[in-house]
């Protein structure tokens, strides 16, 4: 058994799954089965579909991947392009530092909806 999708609230469904998608090195696809077209915008990522949903009135959510180190340095450095500030902790107190937990390398980002958002090579 294994997760199908999540939805996620956003306040522009659109941007906020192009920002996902372009962070993640991937793109934004199909509708989600069984759903009205349109209806949501999805990003595949590890075999998840994430659903981005209009919603205006939300609480950030965290959302945590576990990446390769090759995609953990493909991820970083998208960021990294764009400016957007990472941290080693979820509370954004040690900006612009990885952790080392659990023997690996990981850390935490805002998407512009302010869902925080964690990479980690090592679970």
């Amino acid at each position: 058994m294994q997760l199908n999708h999540t939805t996620v609230p956003a306040r522009d469904k659109h941007a906020a799954a192009q920002f996902f998608a372009e962070i993640f090195g991937t793109r934004v696809g199909r509708e989600n089965p069984g759903t009205t077209p349109g209806r949501f915008a999805v990003v595949r990522v590890g075999g998840v579909n994430f659903a981005f949903d209009d919603v205006q009135d939300f609480r950030p959510q965290h959302y945590a991947f576990h990446a390769s180190d090759e995609e953990f340095d493909s991820v970083l450095a998208r960021l990294q392009e764009r400016g957007i500030s990472i941290a080693a902790d979820p509370f954004h107190k040690r900006r612009g530092e990885l952790n080392a937990n659990e023997g690996g390398r990981g850390f935490y980002f805002l998407t512009p909806d302010g869902h925080n958002i964690e990479l980690l090579t090592r679970v």
